[in-house]
């Protein structure tokens, strides 16, 4: 058997942290187990369904690295499900019913105050062929609603271990609106079957939906797929997610310059044994997934401690990893300027503020007017590299006689602008002597 999973996004929005971490799962088990990997566009929502939010959705899943074999859209199958509704009605398993939604409210009401669970009563299998064309006379367009068998749904779950419905409990799940247009179960399992997919792995919050997926499975002549119900996500404090948190959106941790990689280990650890830390590739990600590994627990998704691994994985990359990006930039100063600097990165485009610092023009901070004055009479000449920077200020140091912060703070003031930054002995030599002499004396180089 191929392994084969589906992400399933509506493109009534862009991606966010907690349905890219469901695409980023997918993505790993079906690596792991070379298996195949499937984007779903389930845009049959014609009101809120967008082309410009669809490549969005694809524009970002791109970034993050994940590739997918196949792309359909629901839009596209109809007539596929067309075909299923039709079948189910033949078997008896889908049937119309008239109730508006005040008078649902009112019957669950009234089941509540009897201390009954609000099940749907099944009052519509009761209309005779007169009743319901009398309903239709007043206006009234049916729901379609997929009729449950009364019996224990059992499946074992990758995430939750075995698990058990009695589907008896629960209300015949309306298939179809009013308005003709497909509620999000239906055409998902026909895609399912269509598809070929084998594991359906989503958020825990979809394991009430699975007992009568897996009915409605059955009732298509096919095998249900195997399900696994991840955790999910909440906030650094344990809060819910706001979708309105651009802080929270792939698109938004695009335009904040995270590293795609950076995301991708994040997702795939938090809320798992693993530890939170920067991942070389998706490969050696997958290799390390398992589904034992995933805690019952929610996620706490923090954008700070994200910012924080991002750091980390600039800080390990080779030059040659971020080349072309730096050069888009216009930081054009080699192996050499990316040594020195990467690990004051949070983010790659603070290196451009770094480029500055070293190319100028930048305004010395002077706090000792006499003392830069002997650091410029000791200035070695050039050629200068990585001891230059010991030579010289060894050299002050027994000139002036300052020592630890009052020999370097000074010295880096008037050569950076800045209080902290990259080491002064890798900087130096890029700096150069001709700017090091003007910024010593005050001047803006």
């Amino acid at each position: 058997m191929t392994v084969t999973v589906r992400f399933a996004p509506s493109p009534t929005g862009r991606l966010h942290a907690g349905n890219i971490r469901t695409a980023i799962i997918n993505a790993l088990f079906a690596r792991k187990a070379g298996g195949t990997f499937i984007l779903r566009l389930d845009d049959t929502d014609k009101e809120r369904s967008t082309e410009a939010f669809a490549r969005g959705i694809e524009e970002d899943i791109a970034w993050l690295g994940i590739e997918w074999s196949e792309k359909v859209r629901q839009s596209d199958r109809l007539a596929r499900y067309d075909a299923a509704v039709e079948k189910l009605k033949e078997m008896g398993r889908l049937y119309p019913a008239y109730e508006t939604p005040e008078e649902l409210e009112l019957k669950r009401k009234r089941q509540l105050a009897r201390g009954k669970p609000p099940v749907y009563d099944r009052a519509a299998l009761e209309l005779t062929d007169e009743d319901k064309a009398a309903l239709e006379a007043e206006g009234r367009k049916p729901h379609w609603r997929f009729k449950l068998e009364p019996r224990d749904v059992v499946w074992e779950d990758l995430v939750r271990g075995r698990q058990h419905v009695d589907a008896g409990s629960l209300s015949d799940p309306v298939l179809i609106r009013g308005d003709g247009t497909f509620l999000y179960t239906l055409p998902s399992v026909v895609d399912d079957i269509d598809l070929g997919v084998t594991h359906v792995i989503r958020g825990e919050d979809h394991v009430a939906n699975t007992a009568p997926q897996i009915q409605l499975f059955e009732a298509l002549s096919a095998k249900a797929p195997d399900f696994g119900h991840h955790n999910l996500l909440v906030g650094a404090e344990g809060q819910a997610l706001s979708k309105r948190d651009k802080s929270l959106s792939i698109q938004g941790m695009r335009e904040e310059g995270l590293e795609p990689l950076a995301v991708v280990s994040y997702a795939a650890t938090i809320g798992t044994s693993d530890p939170i830390a920067p991942h070389d590739s998706l490969d050696v990600l997958a290799e390390a997934f398992d589904f034992g590994k995933l805690s019952r627990a929610p996620a706490r998704f923090d954008p700070h401690e994200l910012g924080l691994l991002n750091a980390k994985l600039l800080h390990t990359l080779p030059f040659s990893a971020v080349a072309d990006r730096l050069a888009e930039l216009g930081v054009t100063g080699g192996e050499a300027f990316w040594d020195a600097v990467r690990g004051n990165l949070e983010v790659l485009k603070d290196a451009k503020d770094w480029w500055t610092v070293v190319t100028g023009p930048i305004e010395p901070v002077i706090d000792d007017p006499d003392f830069c004055a002997a650091a410029v009479e000791l200035l070695p000449l050039e050629p200068w590299d990585e001891e230059t920077w010991g030579t010289w200020t060894g050299a002050v140091k027994a000139e002036t006689g300052a020592k630890g912060k009052a020999l370097f703070q000074p010295l880096r003031l008037a050569l950076t602008g800045q209080p902290h930054g990259p080491e002064l002995k890798q900087l130096l030599p890029l700096i150069g002597r001709e700017r090091a002499l003007k910024r010593l004396r005050g001047e803006a180089a």
